[in-house]
């Protein structure tokens, strides 16, 4: 079975629901209080997982019992933890997540993820170049990243980068990705001189960016297309972006062309959000199997 490699950030998520977010100074009272596990690495690699793929992961975590917790978390959820290392100098990394109205703010604390560096991922080399295709994320270093890339590069492996949350990368960076992930805004932050037709345009079969409950856009070297969402009644929307990618690198390693591996991610982040929690909701093969605008050509 093909690999998948996600490098990126292992956290644990303390979620708060509320009738409405609190102004500065400000005390609201709470509906509920619960924890489960997050950080966009995880994310990405339970939502690839519980498609059935074969997924390795590279990230840190601290030696507290978060940690233990977190990588428990991935082991029930089939995700190869060998490579993931614990240190004793920070904490696991966490979020704090408000919830009202259906939508989510998140405060994020790297913790052991913001000790994930190059010289981590070199020494994982063998690991990564025995894999079919890698993802990473902006919550781990910038160096770490763009050895990755570099690796990714000479072993002819397939890269995809979600540069999310936004923060600037070097331009090499971007250029050695084989696919670009980001969302509508961190499409406009990264080319604030293009609109984003333009911007897919100029990055044909490589920029793909997420827009919410209005699709996804992308370019297939001819003509731009809006791939459409699938309507559901959203309960809790965190995660759903790391669920698109998840199920987007399950299409390709399964040689689905690009537009319908969108496809596969969409519907996936659809069956994610009518769910509590990051991971809560990330749907499982079965599942989307049984959704009526699942594939059958798709053979998964």
């Amino acid at each position: 079975m093909k690999k998948i490699l996600v490098l990126g950030s292992l956290s644990t998520d303390f979620v708060a629901i509320t009738d409405r977010r609190p102004n500065v100074g400000e005390t609201v009272q709470g509906n509920e209080f619960f924890t489960t596990f997050g950080g966009k690495g995880a994310n990405q690699a339970v939502a690839a997982a519980r498609l059935n793929s074969n997924v390795v992961m590279l990230g840190k975590v601290g030696v507290d019992s978060f940690g233990e917790d977190i990588l428990e978390n991935l082991r029930k959820n089939s995700v190869d933890v060998k490579c993931v290392e614990s240190v004793t100098s920070v904490s696991s990394g966490a979020a704090l997540i408000t919830i009202a109205d259906s939508d989510n703010s998140i405060v994020y604390v790297p913790g052991a993820n913001g000790k994930v560096d190059g010289e981590y991922v070199r020494k994982n080399k063998d690991t990564i170049e025995a894999c079919d295709i890698a993802i990473a994320q902006n919550e781990v270093s910038e160096d770490a990243i763009e050895v990755l890339a570099e690796i990714c590069i000479e072993a002819k492996i397939p890269f995809i980068l979600n540069p999310a949350p936004y923060r600037e990368l070097k331009a090499s960076i971007l250029e050695k990705a084989t696919y670009l992930l980001p969302n509508e805004s961190e499409c406009k932050l990264l080319y604030p001189d293009l609109s984003i037709e333009e911007a897919v345009a100029k990055h044909p079969n490589k920029l793909v960016v997420t827009m919410g409950s209005k699709g996804v856009f992308f370019n297939d070297g001819k003509e731009s297309h809006l791939v459409e969402t699938f309507k559901v009644d959203a309960v809790d929307t965190t995660g759903a972006g790391d669920t698109f990618i998840g199920g987007f690198a399950t299409g390709l390693v399964n040689n689905l062309s690009l537009e319908d591996s969108i496809i596969l991610g969409n519907l996936s982040a659809s069956e994610s959000v009518t769910k509590m929690g990051a991971q809560g909701g990330m749907p499982r093969l079965e599942e989307l199997k049984n959704n009526k605008n699942y594939k059958n050509k798709w053979k998964l």
